[in-house]
Protein backbone atom coordinates (compact mmCIF):
# COMPACT_ATOMS: atom_id res chain seq x y z
CA UNK A 1 0.00 0.00 0.00
CA UNK A 2 1.32 3.40 -0.90
CA UNK A 3 1.75 6.40 1.32
CA UNK A 4 -0.19 9.57 0.54
CA UNK A 5 0.70 11.59 3.60
CA UNK A 6 2.80 11.16 6.70
CA UNK A 7 3.52 13.72 9.36
CA UNK A 8 6.02 13.92 12.14
CA UNK A 9 5.06 14.91 15.64
CA UNK A 10 6.25 18.46 16.01
CA UNK A 11 6.31 18.45 19.80
CA UNK A 12 7.49 15.59 22.02
CA UNK A 13 6.38 15.40 25.63
CA UNK A 14 8.78 17.22 27.88
CA UNK A 15 9.36 14.08 29.92
CA UNK A 16 10.85 12.37 26.85
CA UNK A 17 12.75 15.30 25.40
CA UNK A 18 15.97 14.66 27.29
CA UNK A 19 15.67 10.84 27.02
CA UNK A 20 15.66 10.47 23.22
CA UNK A 21 16.01 13.82 21.52
CA UNK A 22 17.06 12.23 18.22
CA UNK A 23 14.20 9.65 18.04
CA UNK A 24 11.71 10.21 15.23
CA UNK A 25 8.07 9.17 14.91
CA UNK A 26 5.64 9.11 11.99
CA UNK A 27 1.99 8.24 11.47
CA UNK A 28 0.50 7.41 8.05
CA UNK A 29 -3.11 7.43 6.89
CA UNK A 30 -3.55 4.85 4.11
CA UNK A 31 -6.26 2.90 2.37
CA UNK A 32 -7.93 1.39 -0.68
CA UNK A 33 -11.24 2.48 -2.22
CA UNK A 34 -12.45 -0.21 -4.61
CA UNK A 35 -15.87 -0.61 -6.19
CA UNK A 36 -17.26 -2.76 -8.97
CA UNK A 37 -20.42 -3.69 -10.84
CA UNK A 38 -20.82 -7.46 -10.74
CA UNK A 39 -23.08 -9.87 -12.64
CA UNK A 40 -23.52 -13.35 -11.22
CA UNK A 41 -25.61 -16.38 -12.19
CA UNK A 42 -27.32 -18.80 -9.79
CA UNK A 43 -27.33 -16.25 -6.98
CA UNK A 44 -30.31 -17.89 -5.24
CA UNK A 45 -31.88 -21.35 -4.97
CA UNK A 46 -34.29 -20.56 -7.80
CA UNK A 47 -31.29 -20.15 -10.09
CA UNK A 48 -31.82 -16.44 -10.76
CA UNK A 49 -29.02 -14.09 -11.78
CA UNK A 50 -28.10 -10.83 -10.05
CA UNK A 51 -26.39 -7.61 -11.06
CA UNK A 52 -25.38 -4.66 -8.90
CA UNK A 53 -22.61 -2.99 -7.00
CA UNK A 54 -20.32 -5.55 -5.41
CA UNK A 55 -19.42 -5.71 -1.75
CA UNK A 56 -16.04 -4.55 -3.01
CA UNK A 57 -14.08 -5.14 -6.14
CA UNK A 58 -10.78 -6.87 -6.80
CA UNK A 59 -9.85 -5.66 -3.29
CA UNK A 60 -11.99 -4.95 -0.27
CA UNK A 61 -12.07 -1.24 0.58
CA UNK A 62 -10.29 -0.27 3.76
CA UNK A 63 -8.63 2.58 5.60
CA UNK A 64 -6.12 2.54 8.39
CA UNK A 65 -3.46 4.22 10.46
CA UNK A 66 0.05 2.93 10.88
CA UNK A 67 3.00 4.43 12.67
CA UNK A 68 6.61 3.82 13.57
CA UNK A 69 9.03 5.29 16.11
CA UNK A 70 12.78 5.05 15.68
CA UNK A 71 14.40 3.89 18.93
CA UNK A 72 17.95 4.05 17.59
CA UNK A 73 20.58 1.36 16.96
CA UNK A 74 18.37 -0.27 14.30
CA UNK A 75 15.38 -0.74 16.63
CA UNK A 76 11.88 0.72 16.23
CA UNK A 77 8.33 0.24 17.48
CA UNK A 78 5.26 0.25 15.25
CA UNK A 79 1.46 -0.04 15.26
CA UNK A 80 -1.36 -0.62 12.77
CA UNK A 81 -5.14 -0.12 12.99
CA UNK A 82 -7.29 -1.00 9.94
CA UNK A 83 -11.04 -0.84 9.27
CA UNK A 84 -12.77 -2.52 6.31
CA UNK A 85 -15.74 -0.80 4.72
CA UNK A 86 -18.40 -1.31 2.06
CA UNK A 87 -18.39 1.60 -0.36
CA UNK A 88 -22.02 0.93 -1.37
CA UNK A 89 -23.39 2.16 1.96
CA UNK A 90 -20.37 3.55 3.80
CA UNK A 91 -20.69 1.02 6.61
CA UNK A 92 -17.97 -1.09 8.18
CA UNK A 93 -17.94 -4.75 7.16
CA UNK A 94 -20.51 -6.30 9.55
CA UNK A 95 -18.73 -9.68 9.56
CA UNK A 96 -15.47 -8.23 10.96
CA UNK A 97 -14.41 -6.18 14.00
CA UNK A 98 -14.37 -2.40 13.51
CA UNK A 99 -10.58 -2.50 13.56
CA UNK A 100 -10.10 -5.76 11.72
CA UNK A 101 -6.35 -5.44 12.12
CA UNK A 102 -5.07 -4.06 15.41
CA UNK A 103 -1.46 -4.62 16.30
CA UNK A 104 1.61 -3.21 18.00
CA UNK A 105 5.16 -4.48 17.90
CA UNK A 106 8.90 -3.98 17.97
CA UNK A 107 11.38 -4.65 15.16
CA UNK A 108 15.12 -4.70 14.56
CA UNK A 109 17.19 -4.47 11.41
CA UNK A 110 19.15 -7.50 12.64
CA UNK A 111 16.70 -9.61 14.65
CA UNK A 112 13.35 -9.36 12.85
CA UNK A 113 10.01 -8.23 14.27
CA UNK A 114 7.62 -9.25 17.06
CA UNK A 115 3.94 -8.41 16.52
CA UNK A 116 1.07 -8.51 19.06
CA UNK A 117 -2.67 -8.35 18.31
CA UNK A 118 -5.10 -9.21 15.51
CA UNK A 119 -3.12 -9.83 12.32
CA UNK A 120 -2.60 -12.17 9.35
CA UNK A 121 -2.27 -15.82 10.30
CA UNK A 122 0.83 -17.72 9.22
CA UNK A 123 -1.00 -19.64 6.47
CA UNK A 124 -1.53 -16.40 4.56
CA UNK A 125 2.03 -15.36 5.35
CA UNK A 126 3.27 -18.62 3.81
CA UNK A 127 1.10 -18.30 0.68
CA UNK A 128 1.90 -14.64 -0.01
CA UNK A 129 5.60 -14.66 0.91
CA UNK A 130 5.92 -18.04 -0.81
CA UNK A 131 4.81 -16.35 -4.01
CA UNK A 132 2.00 -18.69 -5.11
CA UNK A 133 -1.09 -16.67 -4.23
CA UNK A 134 -3.22 -15.55 -7.16
CA UNK A 135 -2.83 -12.10 -8.77
CA UNK A 136 0.17 -10.91 -6.72
CA UNK A 137 0.01 -7.25 -7.76
CA UNK A 138 -3.42 -6.85 -6.11
CA UNK A 139 -3.70 -6.06 -2.37
CA UNK A 140 -4.84 -9.30 -0.71
CA UNK A 141 -8.45 -10.26 0.09
CA UNK A 142 -10.80 -9.64 -2.80
CA UNK A 143 -14.06 -11.15 -4.01
CA UNK A 144 -12.72 -14.17 -5.91
CA UNK A 145 -9.65 -15.74 -4.29
CA UNK A 146 -10.53 -19.32 -3.26
CA UNK A 147 -7.22 -20.00 -1.50
CA UNK A 148 -8.29 -17.45 1.13
CA UNK A 149 -10.95 -19.86 2.41
CA UNK A 150 -8.35 -22.62 2.70
CA UNK A 151 -6.13 -20.36 4.83
CA UNK A 152 -8.69 -20.36 7.64
CA UNK A 153 -9.87 -16.81 7.08
CA UNK A 154 -6.68 -14.69 6.85
CA UNK A 155 -6.79 -13.09 10.33
CA UNK A 156 -6.31 -14.38 13.87
CA UNK A 157 -6.96 -12.48 17.11
CA UNK A 158 -4.93 -12.62 20.34
CA UNK A 159 -1.84 -13.57 18.37
CA UNK A 160 1.89 -13.14 18.90
CA UNK A 161 3.93 -13.54 15.72
CA UNK A 162 7.67 -13.43 15.10
CA UNK A 163 9.00 -12.74 11.60
CA UNK A 164 12.59 -12.65 10.41
CA UNK A 165 14.86 -13.17 7.41
CA UNK A 166 18.10 -15.14 7.49
CA UNK A 167 20.02 -14.82 4.23
CA UNK A 168 17.55 -15.98 1.54
CA UNK A 169 15.00 -17.54 3.92
CA UNK A 170 12.06 -15.65 5.40
CA UNK A 171 10.04 -17.28 8.18
CA UNK A 172 7.19 -16.59 10.60
CA UNK A 173 6.15 -18.25 13.85
CA UNK A 174 2.74 -17.56 15.37
CA UNK A 175 0.83 -18.40 18.54
CA UNK A 176 -2.68 -17.24 19.47
CA UNK A 177 -3.85 -17.48 23.09
CA UNK A 178 -7.22 -19.12 23.61
CA UNK A 179 -7.99 -17.48 26.94
CA UNK A 180 -10.27 -20.32 28.10
CA UNK A 181 -10.13 -20.72 31.87
CA UNK A 182 -9.16 -24.22 32.96
CA UNK A 183 -8.33 -25.32 29.40
CA UNK A 184 -5.38 -23.23 28.17
CA UNK A 185 -5.10 -25.11 24.85
CA UNK A 186 -8.75 -24.50 23.83
CA UNK A 187 -9.11 -21.77 21.21
CA UNK A 188 -5.38 -21.54 20.56
CA UNK A 189 -3.61 -21.47 17.22
CA UNK A 190 0.01 -22.35 16.49
CA UNK A 191 1.69 -22.09 13.13
CA UNK A 192 4.89 -21.67 11.16
CA UNK A 193 5.68 -20.49 7.64
CA UNK A 194 8.88 -20.22 5.62
CA UNK A 195 9.89 -19.12 2.14
CA UNK A 196 13.10 -19.29 0.15
CA UNK A 197 13.49 -16.07 -1.84
CA UNK A 198 16.96 -15.94 -3.40
CA UNK A 199 18.09 -12.54 -4.61
CA UNK A 200 19.93 -13.76 -7.70
CA UNK A 201 17.33 -16.08 -9.31
CA UNK A 202 13.61 -15.36 -9.99
CA UNK A 203 12.26 -18.29 -7.95
CA UNK A 204 10.29 -18.34 -4.71
CA UNK A 205 9.34 -21.51 -2.80
CA UNK A 206 7.38 -21.55 0.46
CA UNK A 207 5.02 -23.38 2.75
CA UNK A 208 3.14 -23.18 6.03
CA UNK A 209 1.54 -25.27 8.78
CA UNK A 210 -1.22 -24.21 11.17
CA UNK A 211 -3.20 -25.92 13.92
CA UNK A 212 -6.30 -24.25 15.39
CA UNK A 213 -8.05 -25.64 18.49
CA UNK A 214 -11.82 -25.51 18.99
CA UNK A 215 -12.74 -22.92 21.64
CA UNK A 216 -15.29 -25.23 23.31
CA UNK A 217 -13.84 -28.76 23.17
CA UNK A 218 -10.23 -28.47 21.97
CA UNK A 219 -10.74 -30.36 18.67
CA UNK A 220 -8.22 -29.54 15.94
CA UNK A 221 -8.47 -27.91 12.52
CA UNK A 222 -5.12 -28.39 10.80
CA UNK A 223 -3.92 -26.80 7.57
CA UNK A 224 -0.70 -27.00 5.58
CA UNK A 225 0.48 -25.71 2.26
CA UNK A 226 3.43 -25.71 -0.14
CA UNK A 227 4.04 -23.97 -3.44
CA UNK A 228 6.19 -21.62 -5.43
CA UNK A 229 6.57 -19.32 -8.40
CA UNK A 230 9.00 -18.62 -11.21
CA UNK A 231 9.26 -15.30 -13.05
CA UNK A 232 10.63 -15.12 -16.58
CA UNK A 233 11.04 -11.50 -17.65
CA UNK A 234 7.51 -10.16 -16.97
CA UNK A 235 5.72 -13.51 -16.92
CA UNK A 236 5.07 -15.25 -13.59
CA UNK A 237 4.13 -18.92 -13.24
CA UNK A 238 2.81 -20.16 -9.88
CA UNK A 239 1.52 -23.41 -8.41
CA UNK A 240 0.47 -24.38 -4.90
CA UNK A 241 -1.16 -27.13 -2.85
CA UNK A 242 -3.23 -26.61 0.32
CA UNK A 243 -4.81 -29.15 2.70
CA UNK A 244 -7.39 -28.56 5.44
CA UNK A 245 -8.20 -31.33 7.93
CA UNK A 246 -10.83 -31.01 10.68
CA UNK A 247 -11.54 -33.25 13.65
CA UNK A 248 -15.13 -34.43 13.99
CA UNK A 249 -15.83 -32.08 16.89
CA UNK A 250 -14.41 -28.87 15.41
CA UNK A 251 -17.13 -26.21 15.09
CA UNK A 252 -16.05 -23.05 16.96
CA UNK A 253 -12.87 -20.95 16.75
CA UNK A 254 -13.37 -17.65 18.56
CA UNK A 255 -9.99 -16.23 17.48
CA UNK A 256 -10.92 -16.49 13.81
CA UNK A 257 -13.01 -14.25 11.56
CA UNK A 258 -16.28 -16.20 11.84
CA UNK A 259 -18.75 -17.08 14.57
CA UNK A 260 -19.81 -20.71 15.06
CA UNK A 261 -23.12 -20.13 13.15
CA UNK A 262 -21.17 -18.54 10.27
CA UNK A 263 -18.77 -21.49 10.11
CA UNK A 264 -21.75 -23.82 9.85
CA UNK A 265 -23.49 -21.65 7.24
CA UNK A 266 -20.35 -21.64 5.09
CA UNK A 267 -20.12 -25.45 5.45
CA UNK A 268 -16.64 -25.11 6.92
CA UNK A 269 -17.52 -27.71 9.54
CA UNK A 270 -18.94 -30.26 7.04
CA UNK A 271 -15.63 -31.73 5.90
CA UNK A 272 -12.97 -33.91 7.45
CA UNK A 273 -10.48 -32.96 4.70
CA UNK A 274 -10.22 -30.53 1.81
CA UNK A 275 -7.42 -30.48 -0.76
CA UNK A 276 -6.82 -27.67 -3.23
CA UNK A 277 -4.31 -27.36 -6.03
CA UNK A 278 -4.01 -23.90 -7.58
CA UNK A 279 -2.04 -22.46 -10.46
CA UNK A 280 -1.80 -19.24 -12.39
CA UNK A 281 0.02 -17.21 -15.01
CA UNK A 282 0.46 -13.46 -14.68
CA UNK A 283 1.65 -11.31 -17.56
CA UNK A 284 2.73 -7.70 -17.24
CA UNK A 285 2.86 -5.62 -20.42
CA UNK A 286 4.60 -2.29 -20.11
CA UNK A 287 4.10 -0.39 -16.88
CA UNK A 288 0.30 -0.22 -17.03
CA UNK A 289 -1.16 -3.61 -18.02
CA UNK A 290 -1.53 -6.79 -15.97
CA UNK A 291 -3.25 -9.93 -17.25
CA UNK A 292 -3.82 -13.12 -15.27
CA UNK A 293 -5.38 -16.55 -15.70
CA UNK A 294 -5.95 -18.77 -12.65
CA UNK A 295 -7.41 -22.20 -11.90
CA UNK A 296 -8.32 -23.96 -8.65
CA UNK A 297 -9.26 -27.63 -8.13
CA UNK A 298 -10.78 -28.58 -4.77
CA UNK A 299 -11.65 -32.06 -3.46
CA UNK A 300 -13.66 -32.50 -0.26
CA UNK A 301 -13.97 -35.55 1.97
CA UNK A 302 -17.06 -34.99 4.09
CA UNK A 303 -17.64 -36.07 7.67
CA UNK A 304 -20.29 -38.26 6.07
CA UNK A 305 -20.40 -39.55 2.48
CA UNK A 306 -23.27 -37.15 1.70
CA UNK A 307 -20.97 -34.21 2.41
CA UNK A 308 -18.31 -35.19 -0.15
CA UNK A 309 -17.79 -32.64 -2.91
CA UNK A 310 -15.52 -31.18 -5.57
CA UNK A 311 -15.05 -27.95 -7.50
CA UNK A 312 -13.32 -26.50 -10.55
CA UNK A 313 -12.86 -22.72 -10.59
CA UNK A 314 -11.41 -20.56 -13.36
CA UNK A 315 -10.63 -16.86 -13.56
CA UNK A 316 -9.32 -14.29 -16.06
CA UNK A 317 -8.30 -10.73 -15.14
CA UNK A 318 -7.24 -7.64 -17.10
CA UNK A 319 -6.04 -4.61 -15.14
CA UNK A 320 -4.93 -1.19 -16.46
CA UNK A 321 -3.21 1.45 -14.32
CA UNK A 322 -4.43 4.97 -15.06
CA UNK A 323 -1.81 6.36 -12.67
CA UNK A 324 0.40 5.24 -9.82
CA UNK A 325 -2.62 5.12 -7.52
CA UNK A 326 -5.65 4.39 -9.70
CA UNK A 327 -6.47 1.41 -11.92
CA UNK A 328 -9.47 -0.02 -13.74
CA UNK A 329 -10.12 -3.72 -14.34
CA UNK A 330 -12.42 -6.37 -15.74
CA UNK A 331 -12.68 -9.87 -14.29
CA UNK A 332 -14.55 -13.07 -15.21
CA UNK A 333 -14.83 -16.31 -13.23
CA UNK A 334 -16.59 -19.60 -13.82
CA UNK A 335 -17.08 -22.40 -11.30
CA UNK A 336 -18.35 -25.98 -11.37
CA UNK A 337 -19.48 -27.34 -8.00
CA UNK A 338 -20.44 -30.89 -7.10
CA UNK A 339 -21.84 -32.47 -3.95
CA UNK A 340 -21.68 -30.58 -0.68
CA UNK A 341 -19.52 -27.77 -2.13
CA UNK A 342 -22.64 -26.31 -3.76
CA UNK A 343 -23.52 -23.41 -1.51
CA UNK A 344 -20.13 -23.41 0.23
CA UNK A 345 -17.83 -20.41 0.18
CA UNK A 346 -14.71 -21.05 -1.87
CA UNK A 347 -14.31 -17.48 -3.06
CA UNK A 348 -12.59 -15.69 -0.20
CA UNK A 349 -13.53 -13.80 2.94
CA UNK A 350 -14.97 -10.98 0.83
CA UNK A 351 -17.08 -13.36 -1.26
CA UNK A 352 -20.08 -11.60 -2.83
CA UNK A 353 -22.34 -14.66 -2.94
CA UNK A 354 -22.47 -18.42 -2.55
CA UNK A 355 -23.19 -20.72 -5.49
CA UNK A 356 -26.75 -22.05 -5.28
CA UNK A 357 -26.52 -24.39 -8.28
CA UNK A 358 -23.88 -26.67 -9.76
CA UNK A 359 -22.28 -23.90 -11.80
CA UNK A 360 -21.78 -20.17 -11.44
CA UNK A 361 -20.57 -17.42 -13.77
CA UNK A 362 -19.38 -14.05 -12.47
CA UNK A 363 -18.29 -10.97 -14.41
CA UNK A 364 -17.27 -7.62 -12.96
CA UNK A 365 -15.67 -4.34 -13.90
CA UNK A 366 -14.41 -1.80 -11.43
CA UNK A 367 -12.11 0.99 -10.38
CA UNK A 368 -9.67 1.08 -7.47
CA UNK A 369 -7.77 3.91 -5.87
CA UNK A 370 -4.94 3.54 -3.34
CA UNK A 371 -3.97 6.33 -0.96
Amino acid sequence: MKKLRSWRYAVLPAALACHGAHAQSSVTLYGIVDESIRYMTHANRAGDSSVGLGAGGMSQSRWGLKGVEDLGDGWSTFFKLENRITINNGQSDPTLPFFNEAQVGVQSNSYGKLIFGRQFNVMIEGITVGGYGSNPWIPYDFSFQPEVTMSGGIWTSNQVQYQARVHDVMFALGYAFGGVAGNPSYGTQVGAAAAWTPKDIPVTVGGAYQNSKDSVNGSSAKAWSVGGSYTWQKTRFAIGYIVNQNDAGFSNFANGPFTAPALAALKYTDFSRRRMILGGITQQIGAAWHFAANVWRTLQDGKTHAKDGSAWQYQAVADYSLSKRTDVYVEADYSLYRGDLIGAQLQGVNGVGLAQKGSQLGVMGGIRHLF
